[in-house]
């Protein structure tokens, strides 16, 4: 829990900086200094670039994440597939009925 909380307080820290680069490339585009511009579309595109690749990186452990609990559900079904229709059809009553109601 402490390390999602740590990841999304990085994840915010990074988005605020592409934020501020985005800011100051606006701005530079308001004159005409194509100095200022090259400089902050620069800025920009490293942040962009790194944003990337570290969000890639969360993206490849949340679907190793997936496939596990995925791999683990299959084996549950398998080794008692009679628990799993009786808590799926128990669960499909009950939002029939949820849903019925009005």
């Amino acid at each position: 829990m402490e390390e999602t909380r740590s990841n999304t307080e990085r994840m915010s820290a990074e988005l605020h900086e592409i934020m501020h680069h985005a800011q100051a490339l606006l701005e530079a585009t308001g004159g005409e200094l194509d100095e200022q511009v090259k400089k902050a579309r620069k800025a920009l595109s490293e942040s962009m670039a790194t944003a990337k690749d570290r969000y890639g990186e969360y993206g490849y452990k949340l679907l190793d994440s997936v496939k596990s609990a995925a791999s683990d559900t299959d084996k549950l079904v398998k080794d008692k597939p009679y628990h799993v229709i009786g808590g799926t059809f128990i669960v499909g009553l009950l939002l029939g009925w949820v849903l019925s109601r009005k």
